[in-house]
């Protein structure tokens, strides 16, 4: 039985890997941070009951910051795949929490990758994947971006995972380990954290038409993304790791919508016209903008065998629909 260890184990993307990996037989171990509150909201589906847990499911405290810690529980689990999901995620945050992001997010990669090394003693059976992010481009020199494309991160959060990029390529070609990239593109869910735009665009729709709500307010509409479905891309982030040699890989739809658009999509559905429930905010606009971002992603195609198989308007129909049924407003879509 195969073993792999996943840091960000509740967040969208360590959610549906967790899923993922157990419907193939693994044993997964996941990190979760310590919390006066249960955080466990994602994966708590995936225990058969309380008091009855998967057995194959087992959950660990630690933190990305505590470099010991995280070498103890790779010692623990012995894991034949390591997936570092784990980081302050939030691009807008990152502004106002730099030092915090930087290290969860590359200080946090280094760690990861140390304690690999360590617990190893040499070259490392452990496949490491790194979860990389599209913001790395941020200005972008080339449209559309791929695995060649400059860097121009705009934000403390793209420096962090440039910084945690490089650090991976590093114990590739110095230490020998199976260490991956994976740039992954925008990709959402239900499960997408409500501070999020898709989804903070979803839940406000269910909001407003709840009654809980009159208005919705965002910042920059004219933003493009490559969004994606998160269940899709989970499985490329599976597929790196059963490759014979490491690299690194974009991981994207190859088609880039707007706020706008998602927002006109998203209303429609339920017959609204968003420009009635929309106001700007300057307060959720970053200091410096990514413009446009749209992925290339032939390399996975070709290497891995993997393409997006969930298209853009599908995924709004997704998260409105999930959103709608936890409001309690039905049939509208």
């Amino acid at each position: 039985m195969k073993k792999a260890l996943i840091t960000g184990i509740t967040g969208q993307d360590g959610s549906y890997l967790a899923e993922l990996l157990l419907d193939k037989g693994y044993e997964v171990h996941g990190i979760i941070r310590r919390s006066s509150s249960f955080n466990t909201e994602r994966i708590m589906h995936i225990f058969e009951d309380v008091h009855n847990p998967n057995p194959k499911l087992k959950l660990h405290y630690g933190d990305l910051t505590d470099g010991s810690r995280l070498e103890k529980l790779i010692e623990v689990s012995e894991p034949d795949e390591v997936y570092n999901l784990g980081a302050q995620s939030h691009v807008r945050i990152s502004f106002d929490e730099p030092v915090y992001t930087a290290q969860t997010v590359g200080m946090g990669a280094l760690r990861m990758l140390e304690a690999v090394r360590n617990v190893s003693g040499g070259p490392s059976k452990i496949k490491f994947y790194q979860a990389s992010s599209s913001e790395i481009f941020g200005k972008v020199k080339e449209v559309p971006q791929n695995e060649e494309t400059p860097f121009y991160p705009r934000s403390p959060y793209a420096c962090s995972k440039v910084h945690g990029f490089y650090q991976v390529v590093n114990y590739r070609e110095a230490y020998g380990i199976h260490a991956s990239n994976g740039i992954l593109f925008n990709h959402e869910s239900p499960r997408r954290g409500e501070t999020f735009v898709t989804r903070k665009i979803t839940r406000g729709l269910a909001r407003i038409l709840a009654g809980l709500d009159k208005k919705l307010y965002l910042g920059n509409l004219d933003a493009k993304r490559d969004w994606g479905y998160a269940k899709d891309f989970v499985e490329a982030m599976w597929l790196i790791l059963q490759q014979d040699e490491p690299d690194d890989y974009v991981i994207a739809t190859g088609e880039t919508w707007s706020v706008k658009d998602f927002l006109e999509k998203a209303f429609s559905l339920v017959n609204l016209d968003w420009k009635d429930y929309v106001e700007f905010d300057e307060r959720y606009l970053r200091p410096t903008e990514v413009d446009l971002l749209i992925g290339d992603a032939s390399k996975a195609k070709n290497k891995l065998g993997w393409t997006a198989k969930t298209s853009f308007n599908e995924l709004v129909k997704i998260m409105v629909e999930s959103d709608l049924k936890k409001y309690n407003v039905f049939n509208r879509t």
